[in-house]
Parts: structure tokens; sequence; C-alpha cells
């Protein structure tokens, strides 16, 4: 039986913009998702801390997403102090959603090359559907030859079609040619610290909001 699979969009959203948010739509109308669960990290595991704080990235998120009923918050890593795994967070949503309910792990195509570096990263097939955004002429088929060769079986043994991600609860993968909007976070805050404009980058209640909580005044 065909169940309409659900979302899962994590990141540290160190702001949320429109580079997120386009990648996140195309995502729900092009593997046929249900809705998107935007989750912020916490405390992410392999990377440097993020400028804002949980509690104010999260607030960001919850903006951005508000006049889209498809796009949905969920705020269980903000809290945490420990380490936030991937991996960890899908076994809660699985606890949580049944063992039936299909679930997509959204994320782009350098993220997914780097997969293999991932705490328990094999066990999140056990888990989930991994969907790909990857931009057009840049398939992932022609960069995974270079890749962890773990990474590379897996990839070569998993690639499905957008309809199976409905049939099954977790381990496929799937490929979308997405188109990337030339945004990051990374711009937005060099531009609030050096007091150059944002606005078109990302939602005008986001940027409010920066403003609003003096955020990223320094790089």
């Amino acid at each position: 039986m065909a169940i309409t699979p659900i979302g899962i969009l994590g990141g540290t959203f160190d702001p949320i913009h429109f580079g997120h948010l386009r990648l996140a739509e195309e995502m729900l109308e092009l593997a046929e998702l249900k809705l998107i669960r935007f989750i912020p990290a916490g405390t992410p595991p392999n990377r440097d801390m993020p400028k804002a704080s949980a509690k104010h990235r999260s607030a960001m998120v919850r903006l951005a997403i508000a006049e889209q009923p498809a796009f949905v918050m969920d705020e269980r890593e903000v809290d945490r102090t420990t380490p936030c795994y991937t991996v960890d967070t899908l076994r809660e949503l699985r606890m949580e959603l049944g063992t039936v309910q299909p679930l997509c792990l959204l994320m782009g195509g350098d993220a997914f090359l780097q997969l293999h570096t991932w705490h328990e990263w094999e066990q999140l097939f056990e888990l989930a559907h991994i969907v790909v955004g990857s931009r057009p002429g840049f398939t992932l088929e022609e960069r995974i030859q270079s890749a962890n060769g773990k990474l590379r079986n897996q990839f070569m043994q998993r690639l499905c079609t957008v309809q199976a991600l409905s049939q099954q609860a977790c381990g496929g993968i799937v490929e979308l040619a997405i188109p990337k909007l030339e945004i990051s976070a990374t711009l937005i805050r060099n531009r609030v610290a050096e007091g150059r404009s944002i606005r078109y980058l990302l939602p005008k209640v986001v940027a409010e909001y920066i403003q609003q909580h003096h955020l990223y005044l320094t790089c």
C-alpha cells in the first residue's frame, strides 16, 4: 500500500534563507511529499558552533515557514546540549511515527558525498530514504565514482524512483535535479556584520528578526 512520505530537513539554519526554502519547496513537489519537518540543529557534531543560539535559529525558521502549511517546525534538537546526531533524531521519529510511515531525509549533493563521515551513517538507511538535491548537470552518478567505496556501493544498490518512496518506509536513494540559489548563510552573516543590505536573500520577517535581536553584528 502506498503511503505519502514525510520529508526531514535538518540544518543549522544560521540563518534560514531562500536557498533553504526553495530547496524544500522543490523537494516537496518533486519527491511527492506530504510535508517537510524542519529540524534546526542544537549542537551540530561535525562543524563549528552556530553564530546564533538554537533558540534564535529556531525562531527564525518558525517565522520563515509560517505561510507554507506543508512546512512543519520540529524543535526536538533545540534544547539538547549533547551533539545532535541525525541517526538519533531519526530513531526518535521512527518511535513516534511507527515503522510503516515512509521518511525521507533531505540533503544536497555535497552533503551526500560526505555521508560516510556521519555517525552510524549506514544505519540511516534502516530508518529513512535519502533524497538528494543536485544541480542540473552535476549528477551523483558521475560524482560518486570518486567517492568513498562503501558509500558508492550503497548508492548503486539503493538508487530508486520517486514512486518507490511511498512503497516502503526506508532504504532508498533518490536524486532530484534542483537548481540552486547562490545564497549562503555565511554571505548573509557577513553582509549584516558589514552593515550591508540582506533584502531579497531571505524572508523579510527573518531580516527584521535579525535586526531586532542584533544578530550577526560581528563575523
